[in-house]
């Protein structure tokens, strides 16, 4: 899974550069709140445990695929009130107009190394 994973950020890191993106772009509110509800109906969290205000979604790479399509790629981190993360990486296609063009490819990341730790 890792090595797909790899795979497909290298396939498109490229594309990092966010300057001339349509208005609405990237989207993260679509690919969070399906990995809630992914994760929810896994038994991995539960809704009410999580502190929503801590919740982050960082853009990887957003790749134009066709005439007003997008696939975007997000780091998303959920924090639990206990303190708890849960790193996943999300894939999805989007347009100018809309977030859910796609259903939500979702990696759970076992582990993350920060670029600070030894």
């Amino acid at each position: 899974m890792i090595r797909r994973l790899l795979t497909l950020l290298v396939l498109i890191a490229p594309i990092a550069c966010f300057a001339k993106l349509p208005q609405g772009l990237p989207c993260s509110s679509w690919p969070t709140n399906i990995t809630e509800g992914k994760l929810r109906n896994a038994g991995i969290l539960t809704i009410p445990a999580l502190d929503e205000s801590k919740t982050r979604a960082m853009p990887i790479a957003i790749q134009k695929i066709g005439k007003d399509l997008y696939k975007q790629v997000f780091d998303i981190t959920l924090y639990s009130k206990s303190g708890e993360q849960f790193h996943v990486v999300t894939v999805n296609n989007v347009s100018s107009q809309e977030c859910s063009i796609s259903g939500v490819d979702i990696y759970l990341v076992s582990r993350k190394f920060g670029a600070d730790e030894p």
